[in-house]
C-alpha cells in the first residue's frame, strides 16, 4: 500500500510503499483510509522532541482517520498504527459511524476539536447554562470550535481572544459576543477584560495559549471572590501556543476564587473518554453534517505528503491528507 513514511525524526514523511497492515486478534479490522487530519500532535511525534515520539522507524504517521469497514460503512476511528495510508489498522470497538451529509475532510477534522474542546467545557469547565466563557486562543481551529461548541451548551456571552485580525472578526459570526485582539498593548487588554468582566463575570476561561495572554487574562480577572457573590471562575488550560511557563504570584490564588485546571486525556474523567465516541463525538458530527458547526480545512492528496507537511496553512483551518 501507499502510506506517509517516516524515515528520521524531524523530516516530512515521504509518500512510498510499505507493508499492509495485519490483523492481530478478533477486535481488530483492516479500514480503507479516506481522510486523516495533520494536527501538531502528529507534528510534534515526528519531530521526535515529543514524550511519546516513534522509538522504531521506518513508521506510518498519523494518529487516527475516516476510512471504510469491509462492509462499506464510513466511519471514524484512532489508527492502532499509522492512519495516513491506503489502509490501516483500527480497534472495531473504538468506531464511530458518520452521518451523511459531513465530507471526509471535516470528519476527519472534527474529532481533535471535539476533544480540545468539548470535553474541556463539559467535564473540566463543568459549563452551566447562562455562563459566561472566555475563549483564549480563538483563532486556531480548536478555539473557533470551541466558541460555537461553548453556544451550544448553553453559555450566554462568549469573549474571544486572538491575534490574528482578520479571523478575529470572523468569530463574530461564529457565535462570539465580543472579541479582544492580543496584538494590542498589555494595557488596553486588560482594561477591556476587565471592563468586561465587570458587566458580566467570566466563569470559565478555556485556554489554548498559556504563556503571557495567560498572565494578563488571570491578572485582569483577580479579584473575583465567593464573598461578594461575584462566583468562582474556572481558567481551563488546553494548549501552550504561547509558551510553556507563566509567572503567577501566589497573592492572586490567595485573594481571588480563581481555579486552574488543566484538559488533556491525562486530567479528564473516564466518564468523559467513555462518551467521546457514544455520544459527543456523534452529537458533533450531526451538527456539522447539518451546517451547524463549522470548520474549515485544507485539502492535499497522500502524494503530496512530504512537501505539504511544513506547509503554512491559514489560520483557524485544518490541513487533511486525503487517499
Amino acid at each position: 500500500m501507499k502510506a506517509a513514511v517516516l524515515h528520521e525524526s524531524g523530516k516530512a514523511p515521504k509518500y512510498e510503499d510499505f507493508p499492509d497492515p495485519v490483523i492481530q486478534n478478533e477486535n481488530q479490522v483492516v479500514i480503507e483510509v479516506k481522510a486523516a487530519a495533520v494536527k501538531n500532535l502528529d507534528k510534534a511525534r515526528a519531530s521526535g522532541r515529543h514524550y511519546a515520539s516513534y522509538a522504531n522507524l521506518p513508521v506510518v504517521v498519523g494518529q487516527d482517520g475516516v476510512g471504510l469497514l469491509p462492509d462499506g460503512t464510513r466511519v471514524y476511528a484512532p489508527g492502532i498504527g499509522g492512519t495516513m495510508a491506503e489502509k490501516t489498522l483500527v480497534d472495531k470497538r473504538n468506531c464511530v459511524v458518520i452521518p451523511k451529509g459531513i465530507d471526509d475532510a471535516t470528519a476527519a477534522a472534527l474529532p481533535n476539536t471535539v476533544i480540545g474542546a468539548a470535553l474541556a467545557l463539559l467535564y473540566r469547565a463543568g459549563l452551566k447554562k447562562g455562563n459566561t466563557v472566555l475563549i483564549n486562543g480563538a483563532t486556531g481551529v480548536t478555539g473557533m470550535a470551541a466558541i460555537q461548541m461553548a453556544k451550544y451548551y448553553g453559555a450566554q456571552k462568549v469573549i474571544a481572544t486572538g491575534r490574528n485580525p482578520v479571523v478575529l472578526e470572523r468569530l463574530r459570526g461564529l457565535g462570539a459576543d465580543e472579541v479582544i485582539s492580543l496584538k494590542q498593548d498589555d494595557k488596553l487588554i486588560a482594561g477591556q477584560l476587565k471592563e468586561i468582566n465587570s458587566q458580566t463575570h467570566v466563569d470559565i476561561v478555556i485556554d489554548y495559549t498559556w504563556g503571557h495572554p495567560a498572565e494578563l487574562i488571570i491578572q485582569a480577572l483577580k479579584g473575583s471572590s465567593l464573598h461578594t457573590g461575584a462566583g468562582i471562575v474556572r481558567f481551563v488550560t488546553c494548549g501552550s501556543m504561547a509558551g510553556e511557563t507563566i509567572q503567577l504570584p501566589s497573592g492572586i490564588l490567595r485573594s481571588s476564587a480563581i481555579e486552574i485546571l488543566g484538559s488533556g486525556f491525562g486530567s479528564l474523567p473516564q466518564e468523559a473518554l467513555d462518551k467521546m465516541n457514544t455520544v459527543i463525538l456523534p452529537e458533533m458530527m450531526l451538527l456539522a453534517a447539518k451546517g451547524i458547526l463549522k470548520i474549515e480545512t485544507v485539502v492535499v492528496p497522500l502524494k503530496n505528503v512530504e512537501t505539504a507537511w511544513n506547509m503554512d496553512v491559514e489560520p483557524g483551518k485544518r490541513l487533511v491528507v486525503k487517499m
